[in-house]
Protein backbone atom coordinates (compact mmCIF):
# COMPACT_ATOMS: atom_id res chain seq x y z
CA UNK A 1 0.00 0.00 0.00
CA UNK A 2 1.47 3.15 -0.86
CA UNK A 3 2.16 6.03 1.39
CA UNK A 4 -0.81 7.99 0.58
CA UNK A 5 -3.48 4.91 0.50
CA UNK A 6 -1.69 4.51 4.59
CA UNK A 7 -2.32 8.11 5.19
CA UNK A 8 -5.67 7.89 4.09
CA UNK A 9 -6.39 4.99 6.29
CA UNK A 10 -4.59 6.08 8.80
CA UNK A 11 -6.49 9.11 9.03
CA UNK A 12 -9.72 7.16 8.92
CA UNK A 13 -9.65 5.04 11.20
CA UNK A 14 -8.18 7.50 14.11
CA UNK A 15 -11.41 9.58 13.58
CA UNK A 16 -13.86 7.21 12.77
CA UNK A 17 -12.73 3.93 14.70
CA UNK A 18 -15.09 4.94 18.12
CA UNK A 19 -17.79 5.96 15.89
CA UNK A 20 -18.17 2.96 14.05
CA UNK A 21 -17.90 0.63 17.36
CA UNK A 22 -20.71 3.12 19.28
CA UNK A 23 -22.86 2.25 16.64
CA UNK A 24 -22.12 -1.40 16.29
CA UNK A 25 -22.18 -1.65 20.31
CA UNK A 26 -25.36 0.75 19.85
CA UNK A 27 -27.40 -1.73 17.80
CA UNK A 28 -26.04 -5.09 18.76
CA UNK A 29 -24.83 -5.20 22.31
CA UNK A 30 -21.78 -6.78 21.79
CA UNK A 31 -18.53 -5.66 22.43
CA UNK A 32 -16.61 -8.72 20.87
CA UNK A 33 -18.53 -8.19 17.91
CA UNK A 34 -18.66 -4.30 17.33
CA UNK A 35 -15.00 -4.44 17.53
CA UNK A 36 -14.51 -7.54 15.43
CA UNK A 37 -15.95 -5.95 12.63
CA UNK A 38 -14.20 -2.64 12.93
CA UNK A 39 -10.86 -4.26 13.04
CA UNK A 40 -12.58 -6.98 9.45
CA UNK A 41 -13.29 -3.22 7.72
CA UNK A 42 -9.80 -1.88 8.55
CA UNK A 43 -8.06 -5.35 7.48
CA UNK A 44 -10.78 -5.58 3.96
CA UNK A 45 -9.58 -2.15 3.12
CA UNK A 46 -5.92 -3.31 3.24
CA UNK A 47 -7.23 -5.46 0.54
CA UNK A 48 -9.20 -3.48 -1.49
CA UNK A 49 -8.34 -0.11 -1.42
CA UNK A 50 -4.61 -0.67 -3.16
CA UNK A 51 -6.94 -2.54 -5.86
CA UNK A 52 -9.48 -0.09 -5.94
CA UNK A 53 -8.58 3.20 -5.25
CA UNK A 54 -9.53 5.07 -2.03
CA UNK A 55 -13.15 5.71 -1.59
CA UNK A 56 -14.56 9.65 -1.83
CA UNK A 57 -15.18 9.10 1.76
CA UNK A 58 -12.91 6.74 3.32
CA UNK A 59 -15.00 7.01 6.92
CA UNK A 60 -18.35 5.75 5.37
CA UNK A 61 -17.18 3.12 3.39
CA UNK A 62 -15.57 1.71 6.67
CA UNK A 63 -18.46 2.38 8.42
CA UNK A 64 -20.38 0.71 5.63
CA UNK A 65 -18.43 -2.46 5.68
CA UNK A 66 -18.42 -2.60 9.35
CA UNK A 67 -22.14 -2.92 9.93
CA UNK A 68 -22.29 -5.31 6.84
CA UNK A 69 -20.05 -7.62 8.37
CA UNK A 70 -22.13 -7.14 11.74
CA UNK A 71 -25.27 -7.96 10.29
CA UNK A 72 -24.09 -11.65 8.01
CA UNK A 73 -22.48 -12.56 11.66
CA UNK A 74 -25.73 -11.59 13.63
CA UNK A 75 -27.99 -13.07 10.75
CA UNK A 76 -25.69 -16.66 11.05
CA UNK A 77 -25.95 -16.92 14.98
CA UNK A 78 -29.95 -16.49 14.65
CA UNK A 79 -32.69 -15.06 12.37
CA UNK A 80 -34.68 -14.54 15.44
CA UNK A 81 -31.81 -12.80 17.81
CA UNK A 82 -32.54 -9.98 19.51
CA UNK A 83 -30.21 -8.23 18.63
CA UNK A 84 -30.72 -9.14 14.91
CA UNK A 85 -34.19 -7.67 15.83
CA UNK A 86 -32.84 -4.23 17.38
CA UNK A 87 -30.26 -3.76 13.80
CA UNK A 88 -33.60 -4.34 11.83
CA UNK A 89 -35.43 -1.81 13.98
CA UNK A 90 -32.96 0.77 14.21
CA UNK A 91 -32.43 0.84 9.90
CA UNK A 92 -35.85 1.03 9.47
CA UNK A 93 -35.68 4.12 11.68
CA UNK A 94 -34.19 6.81 12.56
CA UNK A 95 -31.68 5.99 15.09
CA UNK A 96 -32.51 8.11 18.41
CA UNK A 97 -29.98 10.92 20.02
CA UNK A 98 -29.43 11.51 23.41
CA UNK A 99 -29.51 15.28 24.24
CA UNK A 100 -26.47 16.35 26.01
CA UNK A 101 -28.02 18.94 27.74
CA UNK A 102 -26.94 21.43 24.74
CA UNK A 103 -28.40 19.49 22.17
CA UNK A 104 -25.25 17.83 20.97
CA UNK A 105 -25.28 14.38 20.41
CA UNK A 106 -21.70 12.75 19.77
CA UNK A 107 -21.40 9.29 19.54
CA UNK A 108 -17.87 9.28 20.96
CA UNK A 109 -19.09 11.01 23.94
CA UNK A 110 -22.05 8.62 24.05
CA UNK A 111 -19.57 5.50 23.87
CA UNK A 112 -17.78 7.05 26.38
CA UNK A 113 -20.54 7.57 28.80
CA UNK A 114 -21.50 3.61 28.06
CA UNK A 115 -17.81 2.24 28.49
CA UNK A 116 -18.60 3.88 32.25
CA UNK A 117 -21.47 1.90 33.61
CA UNK A 118 -21.44 2.66 37.59
CA UNK A 119 -21.61 -1.11 38.46
CA UNK A 120 -18.00 -1.72 36.60
CA UNK A 121 -14.83 -0.82 38.83
CA UNK A 122 -13.39 2.63 38.47
CA UNK A 123 -10.29 1.49 37.12
CA UNK A 124 -12.07 -1.48 34.72
CA UNK A 125 -14.27 1.73 33.02
CA UNK A 126 -11.26 3.62 31.96
CA UNK A 127 -9.32 0.49 31.00
CA UNK A 128 -12.62 -0.75 28.61
CA UNK A 129 -13.11 3.11 27.44
CA UNK A 130 -9.49 3.69 26.62
CA UNK A 131 -9.66 0.67 24.53
CA UNK A 132 -12.55 0.61 22.99
CA UNK A 133 -13.27 4.14 22.79
CA UNK A 134 -10.08 5.48 21.80
CA UNK A 135 -8.87 2.30 20.12
CA UNK A 136 -5.64 2.61 22.02
CA UNK A 137 -3.72 -1.16 21.74
CA UNK A 138 -3.94 -3.44 25.16
CA UNK A 139 -0.10 -2.72 25.46
CA UNK A 140 -0.64 1.20 25.70
CA UNK A 141 -3.67 0.89 27.93
CA UNK A 142 -1.40 -1.21 30.27
CA UNK A 143 1.61 1.27 30.03
CA UNK A 144 -1.23 3.83 30.90
CA UNK A 145 -2.38 2.40 33.87
CA UNK A 146 0.67 0.79 35.31
CA UNK A 147 0.73 -2.76 34.83
CA UNK A 148 1.61 -5.53 32.54
CA UNK A 149 -0.05 -6.53 29.46
CA UNK A 150 -0.83 -9.82 30.35
CA UNK A 151 -2.98 -8.41 33.62
CA UNK A 152 -4.61 -5.98 31.08
CA UNK A 153 -5.87 -8.45 29.08
CA UNK A 154 -7.05 -10.36 31.45
CA UNK A 155 -8.76 -7.53 33.29
CA UNK A 156 -10.65 -6.05 29.70
CA UNK A 157 -11.33 -10.18 29.23
CA UNK A 158 -12.92 -10.14 32.87
CA UNK A 159 -15.07 -6.89 32.29
CA UNK A 160 -16.71 -7.58 29.05
CA UNK A 161 -17.86 -11.47 30.84
CA UNK A 162 -19.11 -9.30 34.04
CA UNK A 163 -20.73 -7.56 31.66
CA UNK A 164 -22.56 -10.45 29.66
CA UNK A 165 -22.84 -12.38 33.24
CA UNK A 166 -24.78 -9.27 35.23
CA UNK A 167 -26.52 -8.48 32.26
CA UNK A 168 -25.63 -4.66 32.44
CA UNK A 169 -27.35 -2.27 30.18
CA UNK A 170 -24.78 -0.66 27.89
CA UNK A 171 -26.33 2.17 27.22
CA UNK A 172 -26.37 5.68 27.24
CA UNK A 173 -27.99 6.55 30.73
CA UNK A 174 -30.70 9.07 31.25
CA UNK A 175 -29.96 12.58 32.17
CA UNK A 176 -30.91 11.87 36.27
CA UNK A 177 -27.92 9.19 36.40
CA UNK A 178 -25.53 11.19 34.39
CA UNK A 179 -23.53 11.77 37.81
CA UNK A 180 -23.08 8.70 38.16
CA UNK A 181 -20.33 7.92 35.60
CA UNK A 182 -18.87 12.04 35.34
CA UNK A 183 -15.67 10.89 37.58
CA UNK A 184 -14.31 8.14 34.98
CA UNK A 185 -15.49 9.85 31.98
CA UNK A 186 -13.15 12.85 33.13
CA UNK A 187 -10.47 10.32 34.06
CA UNK A 188 -10.31 8.86 30.82
CA UNK A 189 -9.76 12.25 29.06
CA UNK A 190 -7.60 12.96 31.44
CA UNK A 191 -5.53 9.60 31.20
CA UNK A 192 -6.13 10.22 27.56
CA UNK A 193 -4.23 13.66 27.13
CA UNK A 194 -1.73 12.38 30.22
CA UNK A 195 -0.48 9.55 27.02
CA UNK A 196 -0.68 11.95 24.06
CA UNK A 197 1.30 14.79 25.90
CA UNK A 198 3.80 12.74 27.47
CA UNK A 199 4.40 9.76 25.53
CA UNK A 200 5.18 6.67 27.84
CA UNK A 201 6.93 5.05 24.78
CA UNK A 202 8.03 6.00 21.33
CA UNK A 203 9.15 10.02 20.60
CA UNK A 204 6.96 11.45 23.46
CA UNK A 205 4.33 13.23 21.91
CA UNK A 206 1.30 11.61 20.27
CA UNK A 207 -0.42 14.85 19.12
CA UNK A 208 -3.75 12.57 18.25
CA UNK A 209 -4.53 11.59 21.15
CA UNK A 210 -4.15 15.08 22.90
CA UNK A 211 -6.48 16.73 20.52
CA UNK A 212 -8.83 13.95 20.78
CA UNK A 213 -8.32 14.73 24.36
CA UNK A 214 -9.35 18.17 23.96
CA UNK A 215 -12.21 17.23 21.91
CA UNK A 216 -13.79 14.81 24.45
CA UNK A 217 -13.25 17.28 27.43
CA UNK A 218 -14.91 19.76 25.21
CA UNK A 219 -17.95 18.03 24.80
CA UNK A 220 -18.30 16.96 28.57
CA UNK A 221 -18.16 20.41 29.33
CA UNK A 222 -21.80 20.86 26.92
CA UNK A 223 -22.62 18.20 28.69
CA UNK A 224 -22.31 19.40 32.73
CA UNK A 225 -21.97 23.02 31.85
CA UNK A 226 -22.42 23.64 35.95
CA UNK A 227 -19.70 20.98 36.52
CA UNK A 228 -16.31 23.07 37.89
CA UNK A 229 -14.09 20.01 37.56
CA UNK A 230 -15.30 19.31 33.84
CA UNK A 231 -14.29 22.81 33.06
CA UNK A 232 -11.06 22.95 35.00
CA UNK A 233 -10.11 19.79 33.14
CA UNK A 234 -10.92 21.45 29.61
CA UNK A 235 -8.70 24.36 30.60
CA UNK A 236 -5.63 22.24 32.03
CA UNK A 237 -5.86 20.96 28.64
CA UNK A 238 -6.20 23.73 26.70
CA UNK A 239 -2.99 25.52 28.81
CA UNK A 240 -1.03 22.33 28.46
CA UNK A 241 -1.56 22.13 25.07
CA UNK A 242 -0.92 25.76 23.99
CA UNK A 243 2.76 24.91 24.61
CA UNK A 244 2.71 22.42 22.61
CA UNK A 245 4.96 24.40 19.87
CA UNK A 246 7.74 25.33 22.06
CA UNK A 247 7.97 21.83 23.97
CA UNK A 248 10.64 20.03 21.53
CA UNK A 249 13.16 21.16 19.50
CA UNK A 250 14.07 21.15 16.05
CA UNK A 251 15.80 17.37 16.82
CA UNK A 252 12.73 16.05 19.05
CA UNK A 253 14.20 16.47 21.93
CA UNK A 254 12.30 17.68 24.94
CA UNK A 255 12.80 21.69 25.62
CA UNK A 256 11.88 22.34 29.91
CA UNK A 257 9.71 24.89 30.19
CA UNK A 258 11.96 27.25 31.08
CA UNK A 259 13.40 26.98 28.24
CA UNK A 260 11.03 27.70 25.73
CA UNK A 261 9.90 30.13 23.74
CA UNK A 262 6.56 31.70 25.38
CA UNK A 263 6.60 33.90 22.12
CA UNK A 264 5.26 30.31 20.04
CA UNK A 265 2.19 29.36 22.69
CA UNK A 266 -0.76 29.50 21.26
CA UNK A 267 -2.26 32.33 22.10
CA UNK A 268 -5.67 31.52 21.55
CA UNK A 269 -5.09 27.87 23.10
CA UNK A 270 -4.41 30.50 25.79
CA UNK A 271 -7.33 32.25 26.32
CA UNK A 272 -9.79 29.47 26.10
CA UNK A 273 -7.84 27.93 28.61
CA UNK A 274 -8.18 31.01 30.94
CA UNK A 275 -11.64 31.48 29.78
CA UNK A 276 -12.84 27.60 31.40
CA UNK A 277 -10.53 28.09 34.11
CA UNK A 278 -12.55 31.45 35.18
CA UNK A 279 -15.59 28.76 34.58
CA UNK A 280 -14.48 26.50 36.77
CA UNK A 281 -13.79 28.74 39.85
CA UNK A 282 -17.17 30.44 38.88
CA UNK A 283 -19.41 26.81 39.25
CA UNK A 284 -21.82 26.22 41.84
CA UNK A 285 -20.02 23.26 42.85
CA UNK A 286 -16.77 25.46 43.66
CA UNK A 287 -18.30 28.11 45.22
CA UNK A 288 -18.03 25.85 48.91
CA UNK A 289 -14.24 26.44 48.63
CA UNK A 290 -13.87 22.84 47.98
CA UNK A 291 -11.91 21.74 44.77
CA UNK A 292 -11.00 18.17 43.17
CA UNK A 293 -8.26 16.88 41.29
CA UNK A 294 -8.39 19.01 37.98
CA UNK A 295 -8.92 22.42 39.58
CA UNK A 296 -5.29 22.47 40.86
CA UNK A 297 -3.25 21.19 37.95
CA UNK A 298 -5.51 23.96 36.25
CA UNK A 299 -4.45 26.37 38.59
CA UNK A 300 -0.67 26.23 38.82
CA UNK A 301 -0.91 25.37 34.42
CA UNK A 302 -2.46 28.90 34.47
CA UNK A 303 0.52 30.18 36.56
CA UNK A 304 3.37 28.73 34.30
CA UNK A 305 1.34 30.24 31.29
CA UNK A 306 0.83 33.54 32.57
CA UNK A 307 4.24 34.50 34.04
CA UNK A 308 5.91 36.65 31.72
CA UNK A 309 9.47 35.39 32.35
CA UNK A 310 10.54 32.03 34.26
CA UNK A 311 11.76 34.40 36.75
CA UNK A 312 8.95 36.00 37.14
CA UNK A 313 6.58 32.71 38.01
CA UNK A 314 5.08 32.67 41.03
CA UNK A 315 6.25 29.44 43.16
CA UNK A 316 4.59 30.41 46.14
CA UNK A 317 1.33 29.95 44.39
CA UNK A 318 2.29 26.93 42.31
CA UNK A 319 3.38 25.11 46.05
CA UNK A 320 0.46 26.28 47.46
CA UNK A 321 -1.98 24.16 44.76
CA UNK A 322 0.32 21.26 44.87
CA UNK A 323 -0.44 21.38 48.38
CA UNK A 324 -4.15 21.15 47.57
CA UNK A 325 -3.52 18.62 45.33
CA UNK A 326 -1.62 16.48 47.26
CA UNK A 327 -3.63 16.32 50.01
CA UNK A 328 -6.49 15.26 47.85
CA UNK A 329 -4.68 12.65 45.95
CA UNK A 330 -1.25 11.23 48.15
CA UNK A 331 -0.11 10.70 44.93
CA UNK A 332 3.83 9.84 44.59
CA UNK A 333 3.82 12.08 41.23
CA UNK A 334 2.23 14.72 43.12
CA UNK A 335 4.66 14.41 45.64
CA UNK A 336 7.69 14.76 43.40
CA UNK A 337 6.89 17.63 41.22
CA UNK A 338 5.95 19.53 44.81
CA UNK A 339 9.48 19.11 45.42
CA UNK A 340 10.84 20.40 42.45
CA UNK A 341 8.63 23.42 43.16
CA UNK A 342 9.87 23.92 46.53
CA UNK A 343 12.89 23.76 44.92
CA UNK A 344 12.30 26.64 42.41
CA UNK A 345 10.70 28.22 45.56
CA UNK A 346 13.23 28.03 48.48
CA UNK A 347 16.46 26.66 46.74
CA UNK A 348 17.74 23.76 45.37
CA UNK A 349 18.82 22.09 48.79
CA UNK A 350 15.61 22.58 50.56
CA UNK A 351 14.33 20.63 47.22
CA UNK A 352 16.34 17.50 47.54
CA UNK A 353 15.57 17.67 51.13
CA UNK A 354 11.76 17.12 50.35
CA UNK A 355 12.56 15.05 47.41
CA UNK A 356 14.94 12.50 48.87
CA UNK A 357 11.28 12.42 51.75
CA UNK A 358 9.09 11.55 49.12
CA UNK A 359 11.73 8.67 47.98
CA UNK A 360 11.75 7.32 51.16
CA UNK A 361 8.02 7.54 52.40
CA UNK A 362 6.87 6.37 48.56
CA UNK A 363 9.86 3.60 48.13
CA UNK A 364 10.52 5.46 44.46
CA UNK A 365 14.01 4.45 43.90
CA UNK A 366 13.85 2.57 40.89
CA UNK A 367 11.20 5.54 39.14
CA UNK A 368 12.51 7.24 36.39
CA UNK A 369 11.45 10.67 37.41
CA UNK A 370 13.66 10.38 40.43
CA UNK A 371 17.05 10.49 39.15
CA UNK A 372 15.93 13.21 36.79
CA UNK A 373 14.44 15.84 39.25
CA UNK A 374 17.30 14.56 41.55
CA UNK A 375 19.90 15.74 38.33
CA UNK A 376 18.38 19.15 38.39
CA UNK A 377 18.41 19.80 41.50
CA UNK A 378 22.05 19.02 42.21
CA UNK A 379 23.04 21.12 38.79
CA UNK A 380 21.33 24.13 40.40
CA UNK A 381 22.88 23.69 43.99
CA UNK A 382 25.97 23.71 41.74
CA UNK A 383 27.26 20.19 42.50
CA UNK A 384 28.42 19.35 38.87
CA UNK A 385 30.02 16.21 39.41
CA UNK A 386 26.74 14.57 41.49
CA UNK A 387 24.50 16.35 39.20
CA UNK A 388 26.57 14.63 35.90
CA UNK A 389 26.59 10.98 37.32
CA UNK A 390 22.48 11.53 38.07
CA UNK A 391 22.03 13.01 34.97
CA UNK A 392 23.52 9.50 32.93
CA UNK A 393 21.09 7.56 35.71
CA UNK A 394 18.25 9.24 34.18
CA UNK A 395 19.10 8.73 30.86
CA UNK A 396 19.47 5.17 31.13
CA UNK A 397 16.45 4.65 32.88
CA UNK A 398 14.12 7.46 30.00
CA UNK A 399 11.41 5.34 28.41
CA UNK A 400 11.28 8.14 25.41
CA UNK A 401 13.65 9.35 23.01
CA UNK A 402 12.56 13.20 23.81
CA UNK A 403 13.41 13.26 27.29
CA UNK A 404 16.33 11.03 26.33
CA UNK A 405 18.46 13.55 24.44
CA UNK A 406 17.28 16.46 26.77
CA UNK A 407 19.56 14.50 29.59
CA UNK A 408 22.19 13.72 27.36
CA UNK A 409 22.43 17.50 26.64
CA UNK A 410 22.34 18.07 30.05
CA UNK A 411 25.28 16.01 30.94
CA UNK A 412 27.35 17.01 27.91
CA UNK A 413 26.73 20.42 29.47
CA UNK A 414 28.36 19.59 32.61
CA UNK A 415 30.92 17.43 31.29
Amino acid sequence: MGAGLESSLEAAVRTQWSVIVAGLLRTTGDWDLAEDCAQDATERALLTWPRDGVPDNPAAWLTSVARRRALDLLRRRSTESRALQAWTAMTEATAPTFDFGGGYADDRLRLLFTCCHPDLALRDRVALTLRTLCGLSTRDVARLMLVSEPAMSQRLLRVRKQILRQGLVMSVPPADQVQDRVAAVLAVIYLLFTEGYSATEGTGVRDELAEEALALAQLATWLLPGHGEAHALRALILLQHARRPARTASDGTLVPLEEQDRTRWDSPLLAAGMESLRRARAAPDSTDGLVGIYRPQAEIAALHSTAPTPAETDWEGIVAWYDLLLDATASPVVAMNRAVAIGLRDGPVAGLAVLEEVVDQHRLDGAPEVPAIRADLLRRAGDRAAAHEAYQTAHDAARTEAVRGYLRRRAAELG
